[in-house]
């Protein structure tokens, strides 16, 4: 049971365009668990300056920064991490006495990612995206040393671009190819969203791939991954990248660093809805 906050309580929140429940529930249970006078509330906006204006102001400590706001919070904030900086997208503000600063922890997930599941840097990939999320994810497959890509992108200004600065090849469409590695990095299966019953690749480059990943997290079996789950191809889900990213952001905000136990049990409730 989650402690009802008080006047002494320190506020996080998240934005996002459509607010998800897993880092309302993630949070608050890690707080709950370990103690901590904190309180966690998701939240959206159509003013995004006065928003941040308002974490500032009242003393917002952190704020979890989503679709479609990471790369707009670039020009609102005191300092940038090299985290955010190198790529300029922003998931994550900090405020210490009214000074924000932005970091990128989906940056620093997806690199763990890449380690813990011993994926070849010689693997070619397909990334589907061109935004804020995208950039982190095509920027951890650069710095991890993945030189095949291709950015596949509508937004051709957006997509050449990340695939300029990447080193990767921009395609408006996948068409035939199959690429070992297929990366969904748009809304694309997303719970809610126009195309919630969509894949994000055609099903014979699926059938084709080696490795599968997906960052869209709600819910945690998206299309795209049912249809490798039945193909018995090997994941990488949103669910885990959601989870390290936002572990990431719980220490930036409260300088505490819970065990893994305490994490997994954390997971566990946010994605028992």
């Amino acid at each position: 049971m989650i402690i009802p906050p008080s006047r002494d309580t320190v506020l996080c929140i998240s934005l996002a365009g459509r607010p998800g429940t897993f880092g309302v529930r993630f949070h608050n249970h890690l707080y709950q668990q370990l103690g901590l006078d904190y309180y966690y509330k998701a939240m959206t906006t159509q003013d995004l300056p006065a928003a941040v204006a308002g974490i500032r102001a009242l003393g917002v400590r952190g704020c979890g920064v989503s679709m479609p706001y990471k790369e707009a919070c670039m020009a609102l904030v005191d300092e940038v991490d090299p985290s955010a900086a190198a790529i300029e997208s922003v998931n994550t503000l900090v405020n210490t006495a009214g000074h924000l600063k932005a970091y990128n922890t989906d940056y620093l997930a997806v690199r763990q990612l890449l380690a813990q599941h011993q994926l070849d840097p010689a693997t070619g990939f397909a990334l589907r995206g061109s935004g804020g999320m995208a950039k982190a994810v095509a920027s951890a497959l650069r710095d991890a040393g993945f030189a095949e890509g291709t950015i596949v992108a509508r937004n051709e200004q957006a997509g050449r671009q990340l695939a300029d600065v990447c080193g990767y090849r921009w395609l408006p469409e996948l068409g035939d190819l199959c690429p070992p590695m297929l990366i969904n990095v748009t809304p694309i299966g997303m719970a809610g969203g126009p195309e919630a019953q969509q894949l994000a690749f055609a099903e014979t480059a699926i059938a084709a791939a080696e490795w599968v990943f997906d960052v869209v997290a709600m819910p945690e079996r998206t299309p795209l991954i049912q249809a490798a789950q039945a193909l018995g191809k090997p994941l990488i889900t949103g669910l885990e990248v959601i989870a390290l990213q936002a572990l990431e952001q719980f220490v930036l905000y409260t300088g505490v660093r819970p065990s893994d136990a305490q994490v997994a049990a954390a997971v566990a409730y946010a994605r028992d809805i």
